[in-house]
């Protein structure tokens, strides 16, 4: 859901009290069915654009993500999905005025005060949104939405590797973890699926059914909040259930999505299963998709450990998540004494208006 900036209250603590009410939350029952949500965290999600507030960009960005079962609205990070959506939307909305053909649109974050090139193509004023491009877990076809997320890492802590090393120990409560502390796009925290037990290939209702694994990971991701600087303590990292995400990492292998469909091992190059708001992912967060692929040419990484060795500096990386093959491209610069940078990370999407009007509260 979008809303322009000028419709809503001068005062963001205004916000919240719209949002909830118009995704029907909280409900106890984790369905929204007064309201607009879908009961699941990629479907309870809102967007606000409006002016630029930095001459690099040409639209701002507030990003809202509406907790399903508590009256919480989250913005600590942002949504890659929801990201493209707001370049067709500038310009469908006349924010900002582009001639027939390729659109670039940037847009700047609030949520991280990051910068994202969107590029479509544009007819008639408007944007372009019939195509024949194809997404892993959407169903038909569109036209493509590259979406270029510029210089994204420290997007929630400021630096790339939040602790200053691509490997990490971790000690919680269900005991020690090697993981990987990655801010880029979004923070996140990725495990190697076999320090739990598991294969990484394990489908989302198949992770939900495992409280014990929930809960373990949970624990991961809240002493990873500290440990970034995210959160001052576990309590203020258990109140923050956007960010870090957590995501469980292994090698490329053969699997099967939710549509049914089989991957090979040489399909992909890296296996991922993310976990939204405290529930296992049914595809992959964007931003998270981001990150990954940033991670993946971090040296000594959980990610680079897991991933293809041979891929290549350029060559897109292709993430086996539950319901299909995501590629997305990054580029992170290694100097010898130096930080690794992360200089872009890219990939494409599809958009199109569902609906417009009024939203009664």
């Amino acid at each position: 859901m979008v809303f322009h900036l000028s419709d809503l209250p001068g005062e963001r603590a205004d916000w919240d009290p719209i949002f909830l009410r118009a995704m029907g939350s909280p409900d106890a029952n984790g369905r929204q069915l007064d309201g607009m949500g879908g009961g699941i965290s990629s479907l309870s999600k809102v967007c606000v654009v409006g002016p630029a507030s930095t001459e690099q960009a040409d639209v701002d960005y507030t990003f809202a993500q509406v907790q399903v079962d508590t009256a919480v609205v989250d913005f600590a990070g942002n949504c890659g999905n929801m990201s493209s959506a707001i370049g067709p939307f500038a310009v469908d909305e006349g924010l900002v005025h582009a001639a027939d053909g390729p659109t670039t649109v940037r847009i700047h974050n609030t949520n991280t005060g990051k910068i994202i090139a969107s590029t479509f193509d544009v007819s008639g004023g408007r944007a372009v949104t019939d195509g024949d491009y194809a997404i892993d877990g959407v169903s038909g076809t569109g036209a493509p939405v590259r979406l270029d997320f510029l210089d994204p890492g420290g997007s929630a802590t400021g630096r790339l590797l939040p602790s200053g090393q691509g490997l990490d120990r971790l000690d919680t409560e269900h005991g020690a973890f090697q993981v990987s502390m990655v801010d880029a796009a979004n923070p996140c925290v990725f495990v190697p699926a076999s320090s739990l037990g598991w294969s990484g290939t394990e489908l989302p209702e198949v992770l939900e059914s495992n409280l014990d694994l929930l809960h373990t990971l949970e624990s991961i991701r809240q002493t990873a909040s500290v440990a970034m600087g995210i959160s001052t303590d576990r309590e203020a990292a258990a109140g923050n259930r956007l960010t870090p995400f957590v995501a469980l990492v292994a090698e490329p292998q053969d699997y099967r999505t939710l549509s049914g469909r089989d991957i090979s091992a040489d399909e992909v190059d890296v296996v991922v299963r993310f976990l939204s708001s405290g529930r296992p992912h049914r595809a992959v967060p964007v931003t998270g998709a981001m990150c990954t692929a940033i991670a993946a040419r971090v040296p000594g990484s959980t990610v680079q450990d897991a991933a293809r060795q041979s891929l290549g500096d350029s060559a897109p990386l292709r993430l086996g998540t539950p319901s299909g093959i995501l590629d997305v491209n990054s580029s992170v610069s290694v100097e010898e004494g130096k930080a690794p940078h992360a200089e872009f990370a890219s990939t494409y999407r599809t958009t199109r208006r569902l609906f417009d009007g009024n939203v009664y509260f």
